[in-house]
């Protein structure tokens, strides 16, 4: 077989990765993500739970970092050196400096090319100097100013895999480390291209300003896709001339007006993304965290072969004790912090000359043996390491050698040299192949005795857990256990406690009383008094309706009011636009046995715990639904094999996290700062209330298209609102500022804009095109019906209750136009 001693240059992919991701686009259909159809909303709901789980794997959040999607890593350094605020010499300030160690790619170094013709100067600076660079600290009369400086490191040479220390980030940024000595504002650029292909990174302790990766180099699959992390507290200097699509909020064809979209991402992203690269980055995370068990196993096995190779190839020794190779290294391979698992060497013969790399790789590759040979694009660390001068790299041009030929010796002097890394599906097997090849081709029979397996034995049972014994071949890793719905604590019979929901007489009146002092008294007047017919709540977003009779009310709108929600295999919300049999499942909440019971026809019911007690070993995950950032934890293995058996396709159940609530972001009058105005996973607001009356005017619209008598409460269930009224006039309703029920003070915060999951008969799943073309017509091309409504909780000690045929008492609004949502979003009631 092959031995893939290159990972350094790009990971290979395992065929489970491939699998799943096939899978994936066999069973969904993936759309632009700039288009508004349901197979396009799909793929944005993907890519943006794809960025929250970027930002999980290096151990931050939203809050601090932002990911642009890029072709690459190239592609992210090239952004940056064009969106960087440099400050050009012949200003009145200071002018910006961009520093860069030497011991960088290519594609660091070829950003001053970019600040060249920016005016700005760039300064190289070699590793020893940095260490020195306390020297440049300025006094602290010259600390304030404010100029912007870029200095860019690697977190790991990818020349000779050694680790520049993370702490440099903090401790240039805060003065303590000046790599050059001038006034001004330090910005670090991580390049962490390298690096992160088999170390975790932690954002949240070293916290660059800059961070570019590319995917391959970590999952050998997708290619052709990097990021750009950008820290949140530099994002709004950066600069952008060009604008491609998608990147607009607005501009003019026929003047100079160009405003961005606010999200920086959107706004650096030209042009529609990679869209089902980003999709099968997901299941690369999944594939990696089961065959591994995550990045620290990773580097601690991949740093083990490392270590007993290096140990090995440096105790090779010719008859005459010459050694075999000459390696370049700055560490000796004694530490995973220092040192990567990266190994670049030279051959030598018996006189110590240097076979050429070319002559090395050929050999190699009758061996089945895959390296990398050459400078690797490191030109800076191949000067230092072989001790090229200026002048030989100039020489050598003018010889004919370019980089990346085969010309490997200029003069007996080599040009470059040959790089073995491992990756997290190297195998010891892998080194022994590799060393076994050096010794056939180096040495007699009579200089191989080399101590093999004891060296092997003692760095493998140290490094290498015990649940992943084998890394030969990466589908045949030990997976990582799945979560027992024992750990979420799903034990309904555990609690018998009856709560009494109905708070004391006394109290409701009192509260009447301070609603009826505060509210603005311009009520509806005459007419039939108006009452709440029918109370819904939909536990599980998307799901069936749950009918009651009254219900307490909680922070986020009605208890339990859509809590929960199913999602597919990329963690991504599923509504009935994707699959319309989610209205046939049946949720009911049990306040006494403080359970919900899921029923569905030809399924055995199942329970679910109300007590949120995820456990320890659930998985937290960040999701969107509707452009709101949720924080969420899986139900387990049990209902998740419910769902997917009855959907028939792979799905889990999610419950939302009460540590962290979706917000609510529209300013509306009367209401305490949207901080405290908490969402469930509704789309929009906490409640939908429509009008019976509304309901039969429309009726007679649909009923005469259809040329079929229609049964009102079919209709109702197709509207999914939380709260129906009789009002005596149709959309009066739409004229309200904000209503009173019973104790209960709501603020409308404007119509519903219709989706098509009203052409969705609920009580079928079968699916009817004209149900929404009717309400099109029927309100004049507008798709309104029904108004959302938030709730500022009272601050008494006792829930609150809403009931059928409490009194309903509507404020009118001044200005009888309510404008919809302000979000670009399609509202929907899910």
């Amino acid at each position: 077989g092959i031995t893939y001693l290159d990972h350094a240059g790009s990971a290979l992919f395992p065929e489970s990765l491939l699998k799943a991701f096939t899978d994936d686009l066999r069973n969904n259909v993936y759309g632009n993500p700039h288009s508004q159809n349901i197979s396009s909303k799909l793929t944005y709901d993907t890519i943006e739970h794809v960025r929250y789980r970027i930002l999980q794997h290096f151990h931050t959040t939203a809050e601090d970092y932002t990911v642009i999607f890029t072709s690459g890593c190239t592609a992210a350094l090239k952004l940056v050196a064009e969106a960087f605020p440099w400050m050009p010499e012949g200003t009145k300030q200071p002018s910006s400096r961009f520093c860069y160690l030497t011991d960088s790619h290519t594609s660091v170094v070829g950003m001053r090319g970019i600040t060249a013709s920016m005016n700005v100067l760039s300064v190289p600076i070699k590793p020893k100097e940095i260490l020195l660079s306390e020297k440049n600290r300025l006094p602290a009369e010259e600390q304030n100013c404010t100029t912007p400086h870029l200095f860019s490191y690697p977190a790991q040479s990818n020349f000779s895999g050694t680790k520049y220390p993370l702490s440099w980030i903090q401790d240039i940024k805060s003065g303590k480390l000046c790599p050059i000595k001038i006034p001004g504002k330090w910005f670090v650029l991580l390049d962490a291209a390298s690096y992160v292909s088999s170390s975790p990174l932690d954002l949240g302790v070293h916290q660059a300003d800059f961070i570019p990766i590319s995917f391959y180099k970590i999952f050998g699959f997708p290619t052709g896709l990097g990021a750009l992390l950008v820290n949140n507290r530099i994002a709004p200097l950066l600069r952008k001339t060009y604008f491609g699509g998608g990147t607009a909020a607005a501009y003019l064809a026929g003047e100079d007006f160009y405003f961005p979209r606010k999200s920086i991402a959107e706004r650096f992203e030209d042009g529609t993304v990679s869209f089902l690269d980003i999709i099968a980055l997901k299941h690369g995370f999944e594939v990696l965290e089961k065959l591994t068990g995550g990045m620290e196993k990773i580097k601690q096995h991949t740093f083990a072969l490392a270590h007993y190779t290096y140990t090995v190839l440096s105790t090779l020794k010719y008859a005459n004790g010459a050694p075999v190779v000459r390696i370049y290294s700055d560490t000796d391979f004694s530490n995973p912090d220092v040192q990567g698992p990266i190994i670049n060497f030279n051959v030598l013969d018996e006189n110590g000359e240097v076979i050429g790399f070319s002559q090395v790789d050929k050999m190699a590759s009758l061996y089945n043996i895959h390296v990398r040979t050459g400078c690797f694009c490191n030109t800076g660390a191949c000067q230092m390491h072989l001790g090229i001068s200026n002048e030989d790299i100039q020489r050598n041009l003018q010889a004919g050698h370019v980089c990346g030929d085969d010309i490997d010796l200029v003069d007996g002097r080599p040009t470059g040299s040959v790089r073995i890394s491992f990756g997290y599906m190297s195998s010891f097997e892998d080194a022994q192949s590799f060393l076994k090849f050096i010794i056939a081709t180096r040495l007699s029979e009579s200089d191989t005795e080399i101590p093999f397996q004891s060296s092997s034995t003692q760095l493998t049972t140290e490094s290498v857990p015990d649940d992943h014994p084998s890394f030969n071949n990466a589908d045949k890793l030990s997976p990582v256990p799945h979560i027992s719905d024992t750990e979420l604590g799903n034990n309904s019979s555990a609690t018998k406690t009856t709560v009494n929901w109905q708070p004391p007489e006394a109290e409701v009146e009192s509260i009447r009383a301070a609603v009826s002092e505060t509210a603005v008294p311009t009520y509806r007047r005459g007419g039939k008094p108006i009452t709440v017919t029918n109370i819904y709540l939909y536990p599980i977003k998307s799901c069936s309706a749950f009918e009651v009779t009254e219900w307490p009310v909680g922070n986020q709108g009605l208890l339990y009011d859509r809590n929960w929600m199913v999602v597919n295999q990329n963690g991504v919300c599923m509504t009935q636009k994707q699959e319309p049999r989610l209205c046939l499942v049946n949720p009911s909440i049990d306040l006494k046995q403080k359970i919900m019971v899921i029923q569905a026809e030809g399924m055995e019911p199942i329970s679910v715990s109300l007590e949120e007690n995820p456990g320890k070993e659930a998985v937290i995950c960040e999701s969107k639904v509707c452009s709101h950032r949720v924080k969420t934890y899986d139900c387990g293995e049990r209902i998740a094999g419910w769902f997917s058996m009855f959907l028939g396709r792979p799905c889990r159940l999610i419950r939302q996290s009460s540590d962290m609530k979706k917000s609510h972001q529209k300013n509306i009058k009367g209401l305490a700062s949207a901080a405290n105005i908490s969402l469930s996973l509704v789309n929009e607001a906490q409640y939908l209330l429509i009008n019976v009356a509304s309901i039969l005017q429309l009726k007679e619209h649909i009923s005469a298209r259809l040329e079929e008598p229609l049964e009102i409460e079919e209709l109702i269930r197709r509207f999914r609102a939380n709260i129906v009224i009789s009002a005596p006039e149709s959309f009066e309703e739409e004229e309200w500022a904000e209503i009173s029920i019973g104790a209960l003070r709501f603020q409308v915060v404007g119509p519903c804009s219709r989706c098509q999951i009203i052409c969705i008969d609920q009580q079928s799943g079968e699916r009817n095109k004209e149900f929404l073309q009717s309400l099109s017509a029927a309100r004049g091309r507008k798709t309104n019906f029904g108004i959302y409504l938030m709730n500022q909780p009272l601050r008494s000690s006792l829930p609150d209750i809403l009931s059928v045929g409490s009194q309903v008492l509507p404020v009118l609004k001044e200005n009888t136009e309510i404008q919809p949502p302000t979000s670009s979003e399609e509202k929907c009631s899910g």
